[in-house]
């Protein structure tokens, strides 16, 4: 096949668009608090749409599009479970970080747990940050290569190098108006191209009349309700999400931003969830899709754009690749920014430079950026398992991250030995219960294993409990042991006491 030119040419003319707006849109930022949180004047407007576009990203929609065709609606977890979990940081973790007067979500963390153990606390989540970046770049390039035939890595550097310049240049600023750009090509994308992928001869829905629903087995109810509470949950502790947050003008205007855009992202599930519906109704011998049927494992998560290809006349699925490509910008620029805001202000600056002007902080982010977007690039060029990677982290995000963050905000006597015990026990968990996707053989062995299945047992949701009551125990009795000089002062390092404080 012969590269599609005006394919190609709409493509660039779009990244051109967002380059373009990013720059202007941050041009005007002055200090380290205009680049990193927009002055912390963002409105009501510019948030909504913001949260909606970082969340909505490429996984989200080829995600979702995915679990629909090949599992069901049932199994289609996403938008209910972000939409969950952005309801709980609207009305409880939101109003009480930016009361705070925080900079990143990560400084209570320091203050709670001492910035040693806080700064360690950062890399789960630049470690999620990093893979969520090279999997979403990764989902893009494979969709260029299915709609434009072109070599997937030349258009996965581009976009993650276009993503990192308006980042570096403008921060926030450049990131937010880019994401309302891209959201607005993300929603006209799969309005447009919907229908026609609906109205195509080769879709049947009457095959799918009985499987539509998706079934959850028996033995799967465990793991069910695990990936359940891991997308409610996981979804809380992510600095892109706060950062927006952090940004807006009153406690009051980050809550119901919030509120609105889980809604939105609730209702900007419905496309793909139609889309994988519609790709599983087809009978792709009636189209000119000349690959293997059915499709093997790891041509799955192509649906979306296989259906945007072989479904839609050229300028719709021009108009979808757009959408799809917005939505994994609105994702790759939020990482970006969100990983080099906490490097520069709570690694950099708090730890190694506490005396670090604006201008110094800032040019550390965006030389963290750079590096950011270079580290996602290769790794969606060269990994063949980034998804496996990115679910790993996702689960770290999870057992790790929430409980840390949660007891950070709200357990008063939480301290950095319990951060640090809790860190490594819930770390030790879940590398020993493995993980298939990246053929990790387990080490702990949980009960409830299938020979179907695999492994049946919530081990997510105990790993969680169980860094939770570490956290808690560990924080009390080093505590008690220290205030009552059962343990000479002389050795707390970490302050356990708090009478330094």
């Amino acid at each position: 096949m012969a590269v599609n030119i005006p394919g190609l040419v709409a493509v660039l003319v779009f990244y051109v668009i967002i380059l373009l707006v990013g720059i202007f849109a941050g041009r005007k930022k002055r200090s380290i608090n205009d680049f990193m949180l927009a002055g912390r004047s963002m409105n009501s407007l510019v948030s909504v749409l913001s949260i909606t576009a970082t969340v909505v990203g490429g996984a989200y929609i080829n995600g979702t599009a995915e679990s629909m065709a090949f599992l069901g609606l049932a199994w289609s977890l996403v938008p209910p479970g972000f939409f969950i979990g952005a309801m709980i940081v609207a009305f409880v973790y939101a109003p009480k970080l930016h009361r705070m007067d925080c900079v990143t979500m990560f400084d209570p963390m320091q203050k709670k747990y001492g910035k040693y153990v806080g700064g360690l606390l950062f890399f789960p989540e630049l470690m999620g940050d990093l893979f969520w970046a090279a999997a979403i770049l990764g989902a893009l390039g494979s969709t260029m290569a299915i709609i434009l035939d072109v070599d997937s890595w030349i258009m996965i550097i581009v976009s993650g190098v276009v993503a990192a310049v308006y980042t570096c240049f403008g921060g926030l600023l450049s990131v937010a108006y880019t994401d309302i750009v891209q959201l607005i090509f993300i929603v006209i994308g799969l309005i447009v191209s919907f229908p026609f992928a609906m109205n195509h001869p080769a879709v049947d829905f009457s095959r799918v009349s009985s499987t539509w629903t998706g079934a959850v087995p028996v033995a799967l109810t465990g793991s069910y309700i695990d990936v359940c509470l891991l997308l409610v949950f996981g979804a809380i502790p992510w600095q892109a999400f706060y950062q927006r947050v952090l940004a807006c003008k009153t406690a009051h205007v980050a809550r119901m931003s919030i509120a609105l855009a889980s809604v939105m992202i609730l209702v900007l599930g419905v496309p793909p969830v139609f889309m994988g519906a519609i790709g599983a109704a087809t009978d792709w011998n009636q189209t000119s899709y000349d690959g293997v049927i059915p499709f093997p494992p790891e041509m799955q998560s192509s649906i979306l754009p296989l259906v945007l290809n072989y479904l839609c006349p050229l300028p719709v699925s021009m108009i979808g690749l757009g959408a799809i490509s917005a939505a994994v910008m609105s994702s790759a620029d939020s990482v970006n920014l969100a990983a080099s805001s906490v490097a520069a202000k709570n690694i950099y600056s708090d730890i190694f430079r506490p005396n670090a002007s604006d201008r110094e902080v800032v040019w550390v982010m965006r030389i963290c950026s750079l590096l950011f977007a270079g580290g996602a690039c290769a790794l969606a060029i060269v990994s063949k398992s980034v998804y496996g990677l990115f679910v790993a982290c996702g689960d770290l995000m999870y057992v790790i991250q929430f409980p840390q963050f949660t007891c950070a905000l709200w357990v008063s006597w939480a301290n950095g030995y319990g951060s640090f015990i809790g860190f490594i026990v819930a770390l030790i968990l879940r590398i020993g219960a493995g993980e298939p996707l990246l053929n990790v053989p387990p080490f702990i062995h949980f009960p409830l294993y299938d020979d179907v299945y695999g492994l049946t047992f919530p081990f997510r949701t105990l790993i969680a409990i169980i860094s939770f009551a570490t956290i808690l125990g560990v924080s009390a009795v080093t505590k008690v042991m220290f205030r009552n000089r059962i343990l000479p002062s002389r050795f707390d390092v970490l302050n356990a006491s708090g009478q330094n404080t």
